[in-house]
């Protein structure tokens, strides 16, 4: 994911949350290598982030 730009933040953000992002965008990357690596349709790997995408986003605007 070298390509990726990564936008900032209006406000300035704790190392606390920049650390986690960053694990958390390494994990997700490793996720998807490791499903590449597996031979898993291209179609599941994006079905599946995006099902995981919008299930978080309801949660987050139903509570």
């Amino acid at each position: 994911m070298s390509k990726v730009i990564r936008l900032r933040h209006a406000l300035p953000m704790s190392q606390d949350i920049n650390a986690a992002v960053s694990a958390l965008d390494k994990a997700i990357a490793d996720a998807v290598d490791a499903a590449k690596a597996a031979v898993l349709p291209q179609g599941l790997v994006v079905s599946l982030l995006h099902g995981h995408a919008h299930a978080q986003t309801h949660q987050m605007v139903t509570q």
